[in-house]
């Protein structure tokens, strides 16, 4: 897997799982909500842990930055 995340790209990643947790741990999700953001907050973190994010892939973006 080629990574195809830059670092603000996986930065937003990770803050919006971590306000996720914040909000299903304070109670302020509940129910099929939390299930399923708390869902999206875990493919966050793991797409941001390894830098690919394979919905990216088949419509090409990339976000790293170029190198020469």
């Amino acid at each position: 897997m080629k990574k195809n995340m830059g670092s603000a790209d996986r930065i937003s990643r990770v803050v919006f799982a971590i306000v996720i947790g914040v909000l299903y741990f304070t109670k302020a999700i509940e129910g099929s909500a939390a299930i399923v953001l708390g869902a999206l907050a875990i493919i966050f973190l793991v797409t941001s842990f390894i830098s690919f994010c394979p919905l990216y892939f088949p419509f090409g973006f990339n976000t790293c930055k170029k190198t020469k």
